[in-house]
């Protein structure tokens, strides 16, 4: 019987059999890889670059490209160096990295999308005290109060699913080291203590979520009893990419962790596990500029000012 101690590496899951498709998913997770970097990387320097955008919701969307930024880099680099070399393995210590990481961005985000909830409630229905309720050190304190608590989330997890004994092998039925395919490996019922934290984590997520919901049934109480439809559009569209950002992370986290075992299977499990891991971080940039004209000019300036610079 082998156990955590005596296993060196993990076997990932292949994307594909075939040399060709595996250069296929090289070459297409490059391209999504790239992309992500390039929009949040973006975001991230044009508020940090433009005074008119150091304000609370802009700070807390720069956190945001910040932990996307990090998210996708824990899962995606690895997976294309595996596909791009035909190769399989991760180390136990890269394997124990990649959860620890992966929990703590993710742990993190959801926090930070609850705090963003917050803003905009405070934003649309308190607007009186807005600067008062979240000035600067406010700000930075609930940044500071999301980023630890996924730290500590992730600590917990990571010390627990890997203090398991593991006798099922070495291979892992994802891409990239997930908690529930890792536990799949373990010896007895000692995976229970990591499944008693992860519905702990459930209950405190699920309470985010109840936040979130309060929150957005306030903001639009009080919209719709704004008088005029060009102030209503404006309010509402302050709140739409958060609210947007928000239902894709938890409809995508969800289908991946509540799918019915009927229907799983590793090419399934593969698929969704692309949707809330990759998905995510590239297509949130997207959202948050697509109708933000005060960001789409942000951009605008520092493209064409890096642009100007380069002739």
């Amino acid at each position: 019987m082998s156990n955590g101690s005596s296993i060196t590496e993990f076997l990932l899951l292949a994307f594909a059999d075939t040399r060709e498709l595996q250069l296929l998913h090289f070459w297409l997770f490059l391209g999504i890889y790239l992309a992500a970097l390039l929009a949040n990387g973006l975001i991230i320097t044009a508020i940090a670059c433009d005074h008119h955008l150091h304000t609370p919701m802009y700070f807390f969307l720069l956190n945001l490209s910040l932990l996307d930024l990090g998210c996708i880099s824990t899962t995606v680099p690895k997976a294309m160096a595996n596909s791009l070399l035909d190769i399989r393995t991760i180390s136990y210590a890269g394997c124990a990295a990649q959860v620890f990481l992966f929990v703590f961005l993710l742990g993190a985000e959801y926090a930070l999308l609850t705090v963003m909830a917050y803003d905009r409630y405070i934003a649309i229905c308190q607007p009186l005290h807005y600067g008062t309720l979240l000035g600067s050190r406010a700000c930075v304190h609930m940044a500071a109060a999301a980023w630890g608590s996924g730290f500590l989330d992730a600590v917990l997890h990571t010390a627990n699913t890997f203090s398991i004994p593991l006798c099922q092998g070495n291979a892992v039925d994802q891409f990239f080291c997930e908690i529930p395919q890792i536990l799949k490996l373990s010896c007895s019922d000692t995976y229970l203590r990591e499944a008693g934290i992860l519905i702990l984590s459930c209950f405190l997520g699920f309470g985010c979520f109840v936040f979130i919901v309060v929150s957005y049934v306030q903001i639009f109480r009080i919209v719709l009893r704004i008088p005029s439809e060009q102030g209503r559009h404006k309010a509402f569209s302050t709140c739409f990419p958060h609210l947007a950002v928000v239902s894709l992370f938890v409809t995508t986290g969800l289908f991946a962790h509540l799918k019915p075992p009927s229907i799983s299977s590793p090419s399934l499990d593969l698929v969704v596990a692309v949707l809330y891991s990759v998905v995510p971080p590239s297509v949130n940039p997207l959202i948050y500029s697509m109708r933000n004209q005060e960001l789409k000019e942000a951009l605008r300036k520092l493209i064409q000012w890096t642009l100007h610079h380069q002739q």
